[in-house]
């Protein structure tokens, strides 16, 4: 939660706590107001924990899949061997011993009008409030060739970190002097926007690291810049001379099918061959939104951004990757953690106020994110929005990014890497302690 906006926040929640059982529009025999969270990830674990501490005698139920989170943000440095998988790990204990009701199993169906969601088991759950955090899924078939199955073989994206990202980093391990490790980066908007190139500066360094200076770094490239453009070219002519080449859309970037015996990338106009081929496909929101007819014609969940509640369907929120936010300005939202925590907040902080009778607190949004583009050489971006007519706008007055030309450059580089590393306790903290 930002400074901006922790007083409004503090202030409904302070309100509704005592005077939920006397307004909740949604109590029961019991007293008791069900909240249903589906999806475990920043956004879910955050919204079940704040709606549980903030507001005891709510019934929170958090569904999962999986019994193990394993954090996206950092999972670059793994690949490099920078990292560790285990320390990107979170239970759910945490959640549990706060009164959360965690279920472990998969949603795939939601009944809006009967306000039921129904599980992998057969088990249909009730709920008063429903929280979607179902971050994305992949669109294979916005790249020919390339499929779920390959994904989960010789071809990993990685992008959802675990199996595969110990599957790419064996592949980078055994990849020759001398040959080409190619990223592909879909069209925006997508989960993380400076990840491709975060990884790319990753496996550069592990190259580096282990001798292999003949070997080259290639992205190819949908789009025509990137998020912190200028501090990852910075990085890489400092730490990599040539060793990594970015090929931006508009020189035919753009790679539109792949062969994957030969590990071979094709662009309108060329073709690329690999030692290691790590196609980042597509994204969309996660399929149960979508199944739900949550999404527009671009596969994403629009939300008020006031509240975060589902701009198609009453008492649904939607928070973390899967959302949008109608008409973009020049500065988005990005689809990372950080944003993911801060909109779930929004949402309890909505959820609550409905609950007290009292309108919902004025929103501001933060999102932070490091980048660590070689050992003790970081950098970052802060960026802080509020809702203006309906729509997101960039505080310009609030947050910054990192300096490219400063005094003392290297030292702060350094301490930015380390920053990253605490920033990663501090909000795997937040979510599931």
């Amino acid at each position: 939660m930002s400074r901006l906006n922790r007083r409004d926040f503090l202030k409904a929640v302070t309100l509704a706590a005592p005077a939920l059982a006397l307004h909740a529009p949604w109590a029961h025999a019991d007293g008791k107001s069900r909240v249903l969270v589906v999806g475990g990830g920043f956004g879910g674990a955050v919204a079940a924990k704040y709606l549980k501490m903030l507001a005891p005698q709510l019934d929170v139920t958090l569904v999962e899949r999986n019994r193990v989170y394993v954090s996206c943000p950092l999972s670059n440095e793994v690949i490099s061997g920078h990292g560790e998988i285990k320390d990107l790990e979170a239970g759910y204990d945490g959640l549990q011993k706060r009164g959360v009701n965690v279920v472990f199993d998969e949603a795939t169906a939601i009944d809006a009008a009967k306000r039921t969601v129904t599980l992998k088991s057969g088990t249909t759950l009730a709920y008063d409030a429903l929280v979607l955090s179902p971050g994305i899924d992949f669109n294979y078939a916005g790249v020919e060739g390339y499929t779920e199955e390959l994904a989960n073989g010789d071809l990993p994206h990685a992008y959802k970190a675990g199996p595969q990202t110990l599957v790419l980093k064996k592949q980078l391990e055994a990849m020759p002097d001398g040959g080409t490790f190619i990223i592909t980066v879909p069209p925006g908007p997508f989960r993380c926007p400076p990840g491709p190139y975060e990884r790319a500066s990753q496996v550069a360094a592990y190259l580096r690291g282990h001798g292999k200076t003949k070997s080259k770094v290639l992205i190819l490239d949908a789009n025509d810049s990137f998020s912190k453009k200028g501090l990852f070219e910075q990085a890489w002519k400092t730490h990599y001379g040539s060793m990594i080449e970015w090929v931006p859309g508009a020189s035919d970037g753009k790679v539109v099918k792949i062969d994957p015996g030969t590990k071979t990338a094709y662009t309108n106009f060329g073709e690329h061959k690999a030692d290691v081929l790590n196609v980042i496909p597509p994204h969309h929101a996660g399929s149960i939104a979508r199944n739900a007819g949550l999404t527009n014609e671009k596969g994403w969940c629009t939300v008020d951004m006031l509240t975060m509640e589902s701009s198609v369907q009453k008492d649904i929120w939607v928070v973390g990757d899967a959302c949008t936010h109608g008409d973009l300005p020049v500065y988005p939202m990005p689809k990372s953690a950080h944003a993911a925590v801060t909109q779930a907040k929004v949402a309890v902080g909505a959820i609550l106020a409905r609950l007290a009778g009292q309108p919902a607190p004025t929103p501001y949004f933060v999102n932070t994110c490091y980048s660590i583009a070689a050992p003790d050489w970081g950098f970052s971006v802060v960026h802080v929005y509020r809702v203006e007519g309906g729509k997101l706008i960039y505080a310009q007055e609030a947050g910054g990014i990192s300096a490219i030309e400063t005094p003392a450059l290297t030292t702060l580089r350094k301490l930015e890497a380390g920053y990253a590393l605490g920033w990663l306790k501090n909000i795997m903290a937040d979510s599931f302690a």
